[in-house]
This record gives structure tokens, sequence and C-alpha cells, in this order.
């Protein structure tokens, strides 16, 4: 604090980036990594230059092994990259800064699994539920509770194949024009 009792810019700016970190830390189970490995995303957010492994280790104060797999654990969820550096033989990385561009390589990708693994999964039930409808000498009993089941498929087809188009809308950024990034609500 400076003499009036005032927090320096330097504070302000620490304090400031550090709220961000922390809530980018408690929000990363979202995306299957530990705060710990959330909060090393969320330092390197706000670094302006790549960063080797020694001043990540440095800056959280961890050993350089798990550096190198938190490091490697965002870099399977494609959040941080290795970049070249001219004239360093160490690796550098930097964080994904655009949330857009995360958040549809994420989450499109999860969605485009979970539709299609689920929509192969309802074509082989189908196909079974309709040979017991057809079957002969089945009781009736068993027909009805395949045709039940039959008719809630036709539901949960639905969703997969809206699933689909919502990951395809994200892929091709058709997304966007649904749903606008509207920076009017965010203060400057």
């Amino acid at each position: 604090m400076d003499e009036k009792g005032q927090l320096s810019a330097e504070s302000k700016i620490n304090h400031a980036e550090g709220e961000v970190i922390n809530a980018i830390a408690e929000t990363m189970d979202l995306y299957g990594v530990t705060p710990s490995i959330g909060r090393l995303y969320a330092t390197m957010y706000f670094k302006h230059h790549p960063m080797t492994l020694d001043e990540m280790k440095d800056e959280l104060e961890m050993t350089k092994p798990s550096m190198s797999t938190a490091v490697r654990n965002l870099q399977d969820i494609n959040i941080v990259r290795k970049v070249w550096k001219k004239g360093s033989r160490k690796d550098h990385f930097v964080a994904e800064k655009n949330f857009f561009n995360y958040f549809g390589q994420f989450f499109g990708s999860k969605w485009r699994r979970e539709a299609e693994l689920n929509l192969f999964a309802i074509k082989q039930a189908e196909s079974q539920l309709q040979e017991v409808i057809q079957g002969e000498e089945v009781e009736e009993y068993l027909i009805e509770r395949a045709k039940q089941d039959l008719e809630q498929l036709k539901d949960y087809k639905k969703y997969c194949y809206w699933l689909q188009q919502l990951a395809d809308s994200i892929d091709s950024g058709e997304i966007f024009d649904l749903l606008p990034v509207d920076n009017s609500n965010a203060k400057a």
C-alpha cells in the first residue's frame, strides 16, 4: 500500500487476475481437469507470452514432473498448445484465449460422440425390438413392452439428431448466427 493506504496499481492488477484465476480454477471440472490444473491454465491465460515448464513451476510452486503432467492434460483437451520460440531449446506453451473456440471444440466433440454412440445403440436396439414384435410365439406383454421401448426410442433419437445438429452448428460457426456474441452487456 502507498502512504494513503491505497493498493498500488500492480497490487490491484494482481488481485483482479487472482479473482479470475480462482474462478476459472474452480470451474475447470466441467472440462474434466482438477482445480490445480485449472489454476495452471488460468495463470497461463493472463500471461502475454509463451511460458516454459520452468516458468510455470516457479509461478505455481509445483514440481516440474507434476507441471509436465498438467500441461499434457491441458494439451489433451486442446486448451494449451506448444509453440516454437526462436533461439530457445526449451518447450514453450500458450493458453487458448478464445473461449468460444475452445468451448466449441471441447463440447462439440463430446456432443458428437454422445450422439453417434447412442444412435448406433438405438439402431441395434430397434432391430432387436422389431424381431420381438414380429416374432412368433412371443407373449403379448413382451410385444407391448417392445412397442413401448420403440416409442421411447423415437424421442431419444430426435434428441441425438438434435445434438448432432448442435455440434455441426458449432463446427460451422452457424451457432453464432443463432446466438450472436453480444458485447453490449460487457463493461469495458
